[in-house]
């Protein structure tokens, strides 16, 4: 019966390795992944990554029969994927996936376990013997400016940046930070998320607030225990309240408070932001701050109208170039506290800040600070 349960409620087919077919294990796969890669009801960043494997496998692999699937096989989306351009990076994250797909095959018995032993001949795309491109690092963002963006910001992702700042917290820590969640019996204060990246390795995760972060959090701690701190509406609420304050035209005239808004919206103002929101905040400020020239403001107001489905590939790619190299997101915060604290404090104390178990992670937040070095060649170089 337990067999017949993990075997998906079927039986066990005598010589069903022979004959069965990539879509037929996609699909199985497909079907467990979306009930697996869960996490409080809704569906993790691992699914999209998996779904963009199966549509990958399946255009070119669809009738093809599982023991048939080889070295060259995976081979053969590897330069595929180079042509289309995508990076080495993703690449071989695309590689693992597919390799984790046959490993859950193999291990239910859909499928001979040599078949995934195959393809774990295959290595991965190394730097500099490889055409697929390089992504770039996340670098820090400067302190100037995150200054000169935070003027155009509304209040309440505002004081979501400065206290992201000073805490190092992942930007859905601070999305999901709540008045329960943060015990203030110390001077120092201890924040612990009900959700974080790394609770499913049955880790725990707590965020020190420091007096600077406190005077931040401290408005907001002023509503019900459960609810967020940093409230979308409360945003809304600010910013209407503003716009009314700074009204020309007299009341008897135009449109009145309340009277002008749209019915039933399909993306209304909610209770939490999430990151997705947070960055979208962070990116319209940074296109008030850091204006574009005249030819690409202009596209970026038929972007913002129309979309992109209007420009053509070049205008496309130079509005792309430019907003890459004028917006920041709230990781490089995180990247930002970490390389201070490093300088000032140490590895070590950047690893506990920012809640990584292993030190090689936090030097990838922790930018090196070059200028000991330097000091030291002054004295003996």
């Amino acid at each position: 019966m337990g067999e017949w349960q993990q075997n998906g409620r079927r039986l066990p087919q005598t010589g069903q390795h022979s004959t069965l077919t990539m879509a037929v294990m996609m699909n199985a796969y497909r079907k467990f992944a979306a009930g697996y890669y869960v996490k409080h009801g809704e569906p993790t960043d691992t699914i999209y990554g998996i779904k963009a494997m199966l549509k990958l496998v399946r255009a070119s692999y669809t009738h093809t029969q599982v023991i048939e699937f080889g070295p060259l096989a995976l081979k053969a989306l590897q330069s595929q994927m180079v042509e289309t351009g995508s990076s080495r990076r993703y690449i071989n994250d695309h590689l693992h996936r597919i390799r984790r797909m046959f490993k859950w095959a193999a291990g239910n018995e859909m499928i001979p376990y040599e078949v995934y032993q195959r393809l774990t001949t295959v290595d991965g795309l190394r730097k500099g013997r490889t055409e697929a491109h390089e992504t770039a690092p996340i670098p820090p963002v400067a302190d100037n400016v995150v200054e000169q963006t935070v003027p155009h910001l509304p209040a309440v992702v505002a004081d979501m940046v400065r206290f992201q700042r000073l805490t190092g917290a992942r930007p859905g820590e601070v999305c999901i930070l709540r008045r329960c969640d943060i015990d203030t019996g110390c001077d120092v204060w201890t924040y612990r998320p009900e959700s974080h990246n790394t609770e499913h390795h049955d880790r725990d995760r707590i965020i020190v607030i420091g007096p600077k972060a406190q005077d931040t959090l401290r408005p907001y701690l002023l509503r019900d225990v459960e609810a967020y701190c940093f409230c979308p509406a409360d945003s809304e609420t600010k910013r209407r309240r503003e716009a009314h304050e700074q009204r020309v035209t007299p009341l008897k005239y135009g449109n009145r408070p309340g009277t002008c808004r749209t019915r039933n919206r399909k993306r209304p103002a909610g209770d939490s932001y999430t990151n997705d929101s947070y960055r979208r905040a962070i990116h319209r400020a940074c296109d008030s701050a850091f204006p574009a020239p005249a030819p690409l403001a202009r596209l970026e107001k038929e972007t913002a109208k129309q979309g992109q489905e209007r420009l053509t590939s070049t205008e496309r790619e130079a509005l792309k170039k430019w907003q890459s190299e004028n917006r920041w997101s709230p990781n490089p915060l995180r990247h930002t506290a970490a390389t201070e604290i490093r300088r000032q404090f140490g590895l070590e104390a950047a690893q506990v800040t920012l809640g990584h178990s292993n030190a090689n992670v936090t030097q990838i937040y922790a930018e090196r600070d070059l200028s000991k070095a330097a000091e030291i060649m002054r004295q003996v170089g």
